[in-house]
């Protein structure tokens, strides 16, 4: 036997409104607003072309921002703003994080060198000595700041372990390996349009 069909009625809904919800429009408007914010973030990292950096090997101040990588295990990255003055027998380097805080100053002349970070403050013997301690680097080819003057002017240097290309020094971008010792290690320097 078949179970009785019992007819449906269809009870009509209240008509909607025509307008938007409140919400979907709040939560369109949420998305908009934040394709803009992130346009304009991604748009303000991005590298417009500029004005042809202007390479003058007689300067004695220099900023911009560094990278150094080292092939470690874990490896390990370094980047801050940088300011460089004076020359490798005295001057000072001071290292700003990306939004601008003062991480360092380094200090040196003949016979000294001062490091500051923060409130605490080392002093060493040599800005060789200062470089290693600042960047854990015991071997004999630290951070190479003194050739790094050398580079800037646009003249090779020989640093130990370390070479550097200096093609596009006149693009205001320099970058210097270390392939000895072990662990190998990369420094970049983009320098700021005068």
């Amino acid at each position: 036997m078949r179970p009785a069909l019992t007819p449906q009625v269809l009870v009509p809904h209240a008509p909607r409104a025509p307008a938007i919800a409140w919400w979907h429009l709040t939560g369109n408007l949420a998305g908009i607003l934040i394709a803009l914010i992130t346009t304009l973030l991604i748009a303000g990292c991005a590298n417009l072309p500029s004005e042809k950096y202007q390479f003058d090997p007689s300067k004695n101040e220099w900023s911009g921002r560094l990278a150094l990588t080292v092939h470690s295990d874990p490896p390990q990255s370094y980047s801050a703003g940088f300011t460089l003055q004076g020359s490798a027998e005295q001057g000072e380097l001071s290292l700003n994080a990306p939004l601008g805080n003062l991480l360092a100053v380094m200090q040196w002349q003949p016979g000294q060198a001062v490091l500051r970070q923060g409130d605490a403050t080392h002093r060493y013997a040599s800005l060789s000595e200062m470089t290693s301690a600042a960047t854990g680097d015991t071997g004999d080819a630290a951070l190479p700041i003194s050739a790094l003057f050398n580079w800037l002017h646009g003249q090779q240097h020989a640093a130990a372990g370390w070479s550097a290309d200096l093609s596009r020094l006149p693009e205001g971008r320099l970058i210097a390996r270390r392939l000895m010792p072990l662990p190998t290690a990369e420094l970049r320097v983009v320098l700021d349009q005068p």
